[in-house]
């Protein structure tokens, strides 16, 4: 009876343990995966945390779109995000009162602003009604980086300084398309520069090297030509050109027109002793005109003085001189005795 007894307690000591190991192995378990859930979840990116319902319809899309769609999407995409290349130009005309006050104001400010900005020209145009006017021409190539401020500047410019904005006009043009190609252009060129010149160092017969060395000439020439090329469109994309036109505010005053004086003796003897003396001048400058000509009048005077006694005499002699004829009347002699 004892050890029936014994053997009892020791079976339900026995399924005991093996309940609570059993327990102790789910917990652990349990433990274990909660754990490996953490920390892939720890693991994961912010974007992926976050990401909408959608994201792996998009994402599956876009892997689909690979073999069928691939250049749709990386054209909105470079439509979007690429950067843009503009080429801009800005021009100001203002009326100030002081020209060259401005443009030295304008210079100075806007050389302090861009450090790094040139000037392409300065004209200096006189006003032809008053000498100390002048229509000044500023042209400036300013970083695009500053070209927002210098704009903004320039356009509340003369407000500020009491003249008035005419006219300010900018123009733009997108050369992103024409700078992206011609960097392609010139990646594929270079790429075909290595080309070459492994192929002339691998040659082995005369007529290979040349054919080699004639194509690498001429692939070098179309780089150095995209180069020059791709330079001028990086200086028109660093820099924009700006020109500030600046006209004088101050009208030139017209000319008082002239009163009609009342009659006044000193008047009347001052003009017609300004007459005597111009008349003088005119007799004395015809005397002088004779005195230098006579060298051909006289001699032409006595010629045709000479011809026309001539010409006198001949008519004399020409007329014959009447001669007196007798009277054929009978006298009359009744009366004499």
């Amino acid at each position: 009876m004892e050890q029936a007894k014994k053997h009892f307690r020791c079976s339900v000591l026995l399924c005991g343990g093996l309940v609570m190991l059993a327990l102790l192995l789910v917990a652990c378990g349990a433990s274990s995966a909660s754990t490996t859930g953490s920390a892939s979840m720890a693991k994961m990116p912010a974007s992926s945390m976050h990401a909408p319902a959608n994201y792996s319809t998009l994402q599956g899309s876009n892997t689909n779109a690979s073999g069928q769609s691939t250049g749709n999407s990386s054209n909105a995409s470079s439509t979007s995000y690429s950067p843009r290349y503009l080429i801009k130009a800005l021009q100001v005309d203002m009326a100030v009162k002081d020209t060259v006050k401005a443009a030295s104001d304008l210079q100075s400010w806007i050389q302090t602003t861009d450090p790094r900005s040139t000037s392409e020209g300065l004209n200096y145009q006189q006003d032809p009604n008053n000498n100390n006017l002048y229509d000044i021409t500023l042209t400036f190539a300013v970083e695009a980086a500053d070209y927002p401020r210098v704009e903004s500047y320039l356009s509340g410019y003369a407000a500020q300084h009491q003249g008035r904005l005419l006219d300010l006009h900018e123009t733009v043009q997108d050369v992103t398309t024409n700078y992206i190609d011609t960097q392609s252009q010139l990646k594929n060129l270079r790429a075909e520069q290595q080309r070459l010149l492994t192929l002339m160092g691998q040659a082995q017969s005369l007529n290979d090297i040349l054919t080699v060395e004639q194509k690498l000439t001429d692939v070098e020439g179309q780089i150095e030509q995209i180069e020059e090329n791709l330079n001028a469109l990086n200086g028109q994309i660093t820099y924009y050109n700006v020109t500030i036109n600046l006209h004088p505010t101050d009208v030139a005053t017209p000319a008082p027109v002239p009163t009609q004086p009342g009659w006044n003796p000193g008047s009347v003897f001052h003009g017609a002793l300004s007459v005597a003396l111009a008349i003088g001048e005119a007799l004395i400058s015809l005397i002088i005109w004779l005195a230098v000509f006579s060298i051909y009048i006289v001699p032409a005077a006595i010629l045709a003085w000479f011809g026309f006694r001539l010409k006198r005499d001949h008519d004399r002699r020409a007329v014959p001189v009447p001669v007196a004829v007798p009277s054929t009347h009978p006298k009359d002699t009744s009366g004499v005795e």
